[in-house]
């Protein structure tokens, strides 16, 4: 498994593409995972973080060349259509290295500015976060 290749699948992916806030969206993966880097996560967890918004690529294609519990960690903290968002934050819960990366993601959003067509986000994302903590995630 190799980090910098997830880099680099998930630059692909996300290229061209900007956040709210107008900076290249690649920029908040990749915040979460130096997240997880300070916190001497394991590189799965790492590894998942960057690749945690990457629709284009498929669970088998992320097995394929980076294994079966980063792929795990992936699909757990992927939205699936039609889930409900709190029905979502508690499947991320379950997964130990799942819960770290979602943690991570929804610190950075918490640490951007909220846009105004977004009022109430930040609330969802601090109860998100309990339930995180609530399940193991310091």
């Amino acid at each position: 498994m190799n980090l910098e290749d997830a880099i680099v699948m998930a630059a692909a992916a996300h290229a061209g593409v900007r956040d709210k806030q107008g900076q290249p969206y690649i920029l908040h993966p990749l915040r979460a995972m130096l997240s997880l880097a300070k916190q001497r996560a394991p590189l799965e967890a790492q590894v998942a973080a960057v690749l945690h918004d990457v629709v284009e690529v498929t669970l088998d294609d992320i097995a394929a060349q980076f294994g079966y519990v980063v792929a795990g960690i992936v699909d757990a903290v992927s939205r699936r259509s039609g889930e409900v968002y709190v029905e979502f934050i508690h499947r991320a819960a379950e997964n130990p290295l799942a819960r770290m990366v979602k943690r991570a993601d929804l610190i950075d959003n918490l640490s951007r500015p909220v846009p105004p067509d977004m009022v109430g986000i930040e609330k969802r994302y601090k109860r998100a976060l309990g339930v995180l903590d609530a399940a193991g995630v310091q």
